[in-house]
């Protein structure tokens, strides 16, 4: 398609996005819908990579809290981001996406093993690739995942889809004067400790000159328009 600004993206998405009205597991209309997202943009010819959390299915800090291991927490959290990659497998493929679930973690009966050139070549052939597991460590979030995958398949950003449409300096949803940036650089999302994207994501964004775009998966126009090089949500780049 003619007038993309970006060709090919790595999508963050959190576990919560699966979860929809609910605060725990996942819901197969919300998996629905946000397939549909990523179908419009796979159709408009745009290369598509998906990295998603677990949060929706288990929360770590809560059995740190407990006094469990952060090793073992890490990896439960990691096991529940395959289990959302194939929900949202499932959904794309009903609506016609062919779709491939590459995992950190050797799991050979339902996810193909990461492999780089492999996860390449899928998206050369028009197919959306789903990276589960994290990066296959503890101690790392599926943040930090993203921006690893993002640079490894070259992509030209990295989009964290979020419930609201950018990046505020406090929540939007307590409090109602919040001010909303168009773009900040990185040192400057470091400095003010934004919590969209972890710091060490962010790092690793500024080291490779990556941009991260933070916008409101749930706004129908937001992404296709953000594909267009229209001004949505937050851009977070080298210069401001």
């Amino acid at each position: 398609m003619d007038g993309l600004k970006y060709r090919r993206i790595l999508l963050k998405l959190g576990g919560e996005s699966l979860s929809g009205n609910q605060s725990f597991g996942i819901d197969p209309k919300s998996a629905e819908g946000i397939a549909e997202r990523v179908r419009e943009v796979r159709d408009m010819g745009v290369d598509v990579a998906i990295v998603i959390g677990g949060g929706n299915l288990w929360r770590g800090r809560e059995g740190l809290e407990r006094g469990m291991d952060r090793a073992t927490a890490d990896y439960m959290g990691m096991l529940a981001t395959v289990m959302n990659a194939l929900a949202l497998m499932d959904a794309l493929e009903r609506l016609g996406v062919v779709t491939r679930v590459q995992s950190a973690i050797e799991m050979r009966t339902v996810a193909e093993p990461y492999i780089r050139r492999r996860a390449i070549r899928h998206m050369e052939k028009g197919r959306v690739v789903i990276f589960g597991g994290g990066t296959g460590n503890p101690y790392f979030s599926t943040d930090t995942a993203a921006a690893l995958r993002a640079m490894e398949m070259n992509a030209e950003v990295l989009i964290k889809a979020t419930k609201v449409d950018g990046v505020y300096d406090c929540d939007p949803l307590q409090n109602p004067k919040a001010v909303r940036f168009d773009r900040l650089t990185f040192i400057d999302a470091l400095n003010l400790r934004l919590e969209v994207i972890d710091s060490t994501a962010i790092s690793l964004c500024m080291e490779n000159k990556l941009p991260i775009l933070v916008l409101n998966l749930w706004d129908p126009d937001a992404l296709r328009k953000a594909l267009l090089g229209e001004q949505v949500g937050t851009l977070v780049s080298a210069e401001n």
